[in-house]
């Protein structure tokens, strides 16, 4: 199978300029290609992975990646999909944010090329603000960009002109990547969200350069039920092995995955071949479990690695199948907490009253034995030198005084 047919019947082609033409570029010849990312946190998220993973199976086929930083477009701050301005980090901030996802899209894209659209946008020679006026505002049309989907849902809240001009330096970054180092790139890819920001750039380097460019966007890694995948009561699931998301909560972020979104996740997110998923078996509990598992070590090895994903995968037959939660490392916690803080603490819940909901509808284990009193507090004296709080069948957190 081709590589543009392979990427169809995974799901990864929303929207194309030109299907024939790139259809044949990635299937025939070899080209430069870019995707984007703004350093706006220390580490990438779930949302993330699709377009890291789709950019590994362009590199793996012979085409050239270029994965750029937006340390310039973060100052401004993307408003496709928020209800209002983004918060303004530091030049300081935005810096370590770059180096800390580059060490990630290295281990994940490793052929890829990293660059920085800082390198235009802060260090060139031409790029004050009267020559970008000058040089590209006659390209752009208030009217179109006012139709965006990106600038149209702000609207009504109230849209910056820093915002506005995150279209036009999305565009600029196209048209430089272009030119940049005779790389010649010809296409961007990206999530469907960012449609009309890849649209402008393909316009721009048409109207300047009389070129044809390409823009391929893949879909937004959501539920069935439409809401972007990769949230939890703790908030986003990251990729980086140190921070808010454990390697053991990644692993069973993707083990807890309702049963409708496995088939699509490993398509979309493994690089098993289409005929290895569509002979896993997918029919009784015990085989959607074990699919479940597959899918949960084949995302861990290609994020955290292989030894990473065995040794998570020990822990996690260690705790559901011999009830071992040794193996779970354990967050010291004060003599006398409340259980309702515990839970907000360690979070299973949002808020307290979230938390005496979970307790109320019997939700909330110690040491395997359900709790029903929300005002509970736990103590050395009465619960040994460690609890293992659980909640429901698959959750669970280790704790000692």
């Amino acid at each position: 199978m081709n590589l543009f047919e392979d990427l169809e019947k995974r799901g990864l082609v929303k929207q194309t300029t030109n299907t024939e033409k790139i259809r044949h570029l990635l299937n025939n010849e070899s080209i430069t290609f870019y995707i984007g990312f703004d350093p706006t946190a220390e580490s990438l998220h779930v949302g993330h992975l699709l377009g890291l993973i789709t950019a590994k199976r362009l590199s793996d086929a012979g085409h050239k990646a270029i994965m750029l930083i937006g340390g310039a477009t973060a100052e401004i701050g993307d408003p496709t999909g928020k209800n209002e301005m983004r918060k303004m980090l530091s030049e300081i901030e935005l810096a370590k944010n770059g180096f800390a996802i580059e060490e990630q899209i290295k281990r994940l894209v490793p052929k890829g090329i990293l660059l920085n659209n800082n390198i235009w946008f802060k260090h060139s020679t031409d790029m004050s603000f009267l020559e970008v006026i000058r040089d590209f505002g006659p390209h752009f049309s208030v009217n179109n960009m006012l139709r965006a989907d990106s600038v149209k849902s702000r609207l009504e809240n109230g849209l910056s002109f820093l915002e506005f001009n995150y279209m036009i330096m999305q565009a600029i970054d196209f048209l430089k990547l272009n030119k940049f180092m005779d790389c010649n790139c010809q296409l961007q890819i990206g999530g469907d969200d960012q449609w009309s920001n890849m649209l402008a750039g393909v316009d721009l380097i048409h109207k300047k350069l009389k070129k044809e460019v390409f823009a391929m966007t893949f879909p937004l890694l959501t539920n069935s039920d439409g809401t972007k995948m990769g949230k939890t009561e703790k908030g986003a699931v990251w990729l980086s092995e140190e921070g808010p998301t454990s390697i053991f909560d990644f692993f069973q972020f993707w083990r807890n995955l309702p049963d409708l979104e496995v088939l699509k996740c490993f398509k979309q997110l493994t690089f098993f071949s289409l005929e290895e998923i569509e002979a896993i078996p997918f029919s009784t509990p015990a085989e959607i479990n074990a699919a479940k598992k597959k899918l949960a070590f084949a995302i861990t090895e290609i994020v955290h690695g292989k030894v990473a994903a065995e040794i998570t995968l020990e822990v996690v037959e260690a705790l559901f199948e011999s009830q071992d939660a040794s193996a779970i490392e354990a967050t010291h916690i004060e003599d006398g907490i409340q259980l309702l803080d515990l839970l907000v603490q360690s979070g299973f819940a949002k808020s307290r009253t979230d938390a005496r909901n979970l307790i109320n509808n019997r939700g909330i284990a110690i040491n395997d034995q359900v709790q029903d009193n929300p005002l509970l507090v736990i103590t050395n004296s009465q619960f040994g030198n460690e609890i293992v709080l659980r909640k429901g069948k698959k959750n669970f957190r280790r704790f000692v005084f």
